[in-house]
């Protein structure tokens, strides 16, 4: 288990690398509540983003945005509802979308990233 921790903690590494060389600011990292946690949240301009990442040394089972379906983009929205009212002062005046960001590569570092904006309410 530790060797998997690892391995999404450089993934998240690298997804908020990429969001601050796209000019993101990182509010958050491994936000939690009672009923789950966020990875990232970034902001830039008009958007504040919900980002799950998702890291996999491979496709052998699925492509990493297959682990984000309709009950888990449910919960990342329930979640952002929840970070939302903690921190009403970051997110006034903006929109708030969620992301995903999968990365597939035995090196996180040097792994394919892909990202995709604004994952639909369920």
């Amino acid at each position: 288990m530790a060797q998997k921790d690892a391995l999404g903690r450089a993934g998240e590494d690298r997804a908020a690398r990429y969001f601050e060389d796209q000019g993101y600011a990182v509010l958050a990292r491994n936000w939690r509540c009672r009923t789950g946690e966020i990875d990232l949240i970034v902001c830039r301009g008009r958007h504040v983003v919900v980002v799950e990442v998702k890291t996999r040394r491979g496709e052998g089972f699925g492509h990493p945005f297959e682990a984000i379906d309709a009950r888990k983009r449910a919960r990342l929205w329930r979640l952002a509802a929840a970070w939302t009212a903690e921190n009403r002062d970051a997110v006034q005046g903006r929109r708030l979308r969620i992301d995903a960001i999968g990365l597939t590569g035995a090196d996180p570092r040097t792994a394919r990233l892909e990202h995709l904006v604004d994952l639909e309410v369920p």
